[in-house]
């Protein structure tokens, strides 16, 4: 990218920003990600759509970054020297309202990810493998630290864990996961499996 091009893409304050994201996610849950378009997303943050494309490139680009900005805290931020401090701040920066929102908005762009490959690599890019890299770095860092043996079986498999009590409990018991949910989920079923 060209210095001109950074410059052009960082006129956006990050106040701005975030007006532009909560309007994306606020499309989206009025008329679901088909219907969302570049021109409605300008219409309703009273901006060119050029501008729109010059900062994020795409829709489907700019989807995945609005999800992510509702991210309280990167897994890849929390260090605190135990992975059951590490959970307990990854539980404590969560928030109910915007999980519950969250989760509402990936069940909707569920079947969107299934017909769009441009959003499923964009949602994989931006929101799902940094956390999940965050994750598996936390877990080394336990392995590292003697808390979880290197070889045990569980370790490849607590991101599976963590995403599928997110799809999971909204199906059987017909609510969002809240924190409370996310603790106990964490102490009966993450940390037996990594035998901590």
């Amino acid at each position: 990218m060209t210095e001109a091009m950074t410059a052009r893409r960082s006129r956006i304050t990050p106040e701005r920003q975030a007006e532009l994201h909560e309007a994306v996610l606020d499309l989206l849950r009025d008329v679901g990600y088909e219907a969302l378009t570049m021109d409605a997303v300008a219409a309703r943050t009273k901006s060119s759509k050029a501008t729109l494309y010059r900062q994020w490139g795409s829709k489907p680009e700019l989807v995945a970054k609005a999800l992510r900005c509702t991210q309280p805290v990167s897994l890849r931020e929390i260090d605190t020297g135990s992975l059951r401090g590490d959970f307990a701040l990854m539980v404590e920066h969560s928030d109910d309202a915007q999980m519950a929102k969250d989760t509402a908005l990936m069940r909707g762009l569920a079947h969107a990810v299934h017909e769009s490959p441009e959003l499923h690599k964009a949602l994989r890019d931006l929101l799902v493998d940094p956390e999940i890299n965050g994750l598996q770095a936390m877990l080394r860092r336990a392995v590292d630290r003697g808390e979880i043996r290197p070889d045990c079986p569980a370790l490849d498999f607590v991101p599976h864990m963590l995403i599928g009590a997110f799809i999971a409990l909204p199906l059987i018991e017909d609510r969002p996961v809240d924190r409370a949910f996310l603790g106990d989920f964490i102490d009966a079923v993450v940390f037996p499996a990594l035998g901590v």
